[in-house]
């Protein structure tokens, strides 16, 4: 593998070429941090960010000997918007439902983009910032409002567990660990190919892998998932050769900043503006990523340039198996 491009990144400069895949592992992975920060006040959503979830946020706490029953929950996306048009093309979120069984509630857990997907995947460009600018913070939201009808019609409800009121507690110690740590949306899985066993460049952080990842936790908690069916799910895949490490807002932008990779980004994003139609959006898509085979990803508060590749871009809805319990020896 050539791996000069690579070596820009610096974390990656005493990486041999046979570690490089091992190094480079830790950056496809949404960075963590140490507290979510307010949102900036421009940042606006068309949509109000589940407006019937708890406002401070609060997961209510359980009987230990509470026996909560859990299930997947799968619904076509926009569903408030365009119906089940997307589901059609296998275009879903995904949430998780508990029941408990001794009081007979039952409580809804998704995780979402605070403004919109369209926000989460292109930034603005403001006048008064050289800077781009991002809405792209995602949340997790509990609510005890849940249409069991509206799941089954539309979409996906499935029990796939049982667990006890102690172990629905850790979770929500968790949930709010999680919450608080990972803050960032990021719409696009980059690879190098379709294959069984590409190279992965970057993992995407959405509403299906929040579920998948509660789903590992509960495993780790010693929950065991007793669904047969497959467990599918959405994903938006990019497909690249090695990308290019750019440089951040610091290094790109403002006065002493990379003239010539600041135009290409803005160049690059200039076209998807917030709210234009579907059609133009396809198109400039379809002329940046597939004609100039080119896309500029930001990825923890960095930029890459990815050089394509066909096929370019695909949405697949491919199975990920719920989790299994690893016995210890």
């Amino acid at each position: 593998m050539a791996i000069s491009r690579l070596r820009s990144y610096p974390v990656l400069e005493a990486c041999s070429e046979k570690q490089l895949q091992i190094c480079f592992a830790f950056l496809r992975t949404s960075r963590r941090f140490d507290h979510r920060p307010k949102a900036d006040s421009y940042c606006q959503a068309v949509y109000q960010f589940w407006s019937t979830g708890s406002p401070d946020g609060s997961i209510p706490v359980m009987k230990d000997a509470d026996v909560i029953e859990v299930f997947r929950l799968q619904a076509p996306v926009w569903e408030f918007k365009y119906g089940g048009l997307l589901g059609r093309f296998h275009i879903m979120h995904d949430a998780i439902e508990f029941r408990s069984t001794l009081t007979g509630r039952n409580y809804t857990m998704e995780w979402y983009e605070l403004f919109q997907l369209g926000n989460c995947t292109f930034p603005h460009l403001r006048a008064e910032a050289e800077a781009l600018f991002w809405c792209n913070q995602g949340a997790a939201c509990f609510s005890e409002e849940i249409d069991d009808q509206h799941w089954k019609q539309n979409g996906t409800l499935e029990k796939v567990s049982e667990m006890t009121g102690a172990q629905f507690n850790e979770m929500a110690k968790w949930i709010r660990e999680d919450n608080e740590t990972g803050i960032y949306y990021e719409t696009w899985t980059v690879q190098t190919d379709p294959s069984p066993n590409p190279a992965v460049w970057f993992d995407s952080y959405d509403c299906s892998q929040f579920v998948h990842r509660t789903y590992r936790k509960l495993a780790d908690m010693g929950v065991s998932f007793t669904s047969q069916l497959q467990t599918n799910c959405t994903r938006i895949f990019l497909y690249s050769r090695e990308p290019t490490f750019l440089g951040n807002d610091t290094t790109i932008f403002g006065a002493a900043g990379e003239k010539t990779v600041f135009s290409d980004i803005k160049r690059f994003y200039h076209p998807f503006r917030p709210y234009q139609s579907i059609k133009d959006f396809l198109l400039e898509i379809y002329e940046r990523v597939v004609l100039e085979k080119s896309f500029y990803l930001y990825y923890n508060y960095e930029y890459w340039h990815l050089p394509m590749k066909p096929p370019y871009i695909r949405i697949t809805y491919e199975e990920i198996p719920l989790p299994r319990i690893h016995k210890k020896p």
